[in-house]
């Protein structure tokens, strides 16, 4: 954080958080009102790790129940019940506030670990998290990677999770609702969410190890975005304005609500080129595409003959 050393010397342990902030204010007046928000906790913390690790928590939290509650109140709007892909199965408040406790207990025991380490695990490779922010272009590619990197991740790990033992004793859980609901993006066994989790987290970390360049800001709007995603994936409802409308490889609502409600198939997190490739796409229009491949050939065979 060398831009704010100057603020050192007039700051004391005493002094509450916007104190700080007013004497980062004082002395670094070219730093946007966010770096100084940003520099003014790193040097009221006066702990990196414990400060990135609360900022990182508090983060998720907000982020993954702020953006599950309009989910939860279209439920009860008659409007909105158009977009929804399986109509007769509305999940119940009861449903609804039990996934919420254990997805929240889930927090806390299997992802607060990876979050608290991350820190650490971080700036060993390098990471910056001081100020002024990276570039808004800079950021936009490196999400861009981390995207791709995380749904490559996330498609081999999940494909394995569906089979044999262990989508008993692992995944299983993650299949409880077989209409999906927002909160219940993370509704999953602990080894599941680390296993899933280290691709969310271990890209990033990959991308800093091979290019030795990565913001800590750039790591929380990736992770802000990767939250919006799954719980989109998640939410039941696909609107006409929704992205992958606009985007065709993008996965979608769609794409994962059929996953849960045929168990299989569908497994990529962010795009559907995994699944169109390897052959692992669910729902009617895919196995009308192979019904059509299989008779192509038949009707080919015969021609040969």
């Amino acid at each position: 954080m060398e831009v704010v050393n100057a603020t050192v010397g007039a700051l004391n342990q005493t002094q509450d958080y916007f104190s700080v902030l007013d004497e980062v204010s004082k002395y670094n007046v070219n730093l946007s009102y966010a770096e100084k928000l940003w520099a003014a906790w790193y040097m009221y913390m006066q702990n990196d790790t414990l400060a990135t690790g609360i900022m990182s928590f508090v983060l998720h939290e907000l982020v993954y129940f702020g953006r599950c509650i309009p989910f939860m109140i279209m439920d009860k709007i008659p409007y909105f019940q158009q977009y929804k892909l399986q109509k007769e199965k509305m999940p119940t408040l009861k449903e609804q506030w039990d996934c919420a406790a254990i997805v929240l207990v889930s927090h806390f025991t299997a992802e607060l670990p990876q979050i608290w380490f991350f820190h650490p695990i971080a700036t060993y490779f390098g990471i910056e998290y001081g100020v002024p922010f990276p570039s808004i272009w800079k950021m936009a590619w490196q999400i861009a990677i981390i995207f791709v990197m995380e749904d490559a991740w996330h498609y081999w790990f999940h494909r394995c999770l569906h089979y044999g033992k262990l989508y008993k004793t692992i995944h299983k859980m993650h299949h409880t609702y077989s209409a999906p609901f927002g909160l219940a993006a993370e509704y999953a066994s602990p080894i599941e969410t680390m296993l899933l989790g280290m691709g969310v987290v271990g890209s990033p970390v990959l991308l800093l190890f091979i290019t030795g360049d990565l913001h800590l800001l750039t790591m929380y709007v990736w992770i802000i975005l990767r939250l919006f995603q799954a719980i989109d994936a998640h939410s039941g409802y696909d609107f006409p304005w929704s992205l992958r409308h606009f985007l065709p490889v993008w996965a979608g609502a769609d794409h994962h609500d059929v996953h849960h409600e045929k168990f299989i198939g569908n497994y990529a997190s962010s795009f559907r080129w995994w699944d169109y490739m390897l052959d692992t796409e669910a729902g009617a229009e895919a196995s009308k595409r192979r019904l059509e491949k299989k008779m192509a050939k038949i009707r080919a065979q015969k021609k040969t003959q």
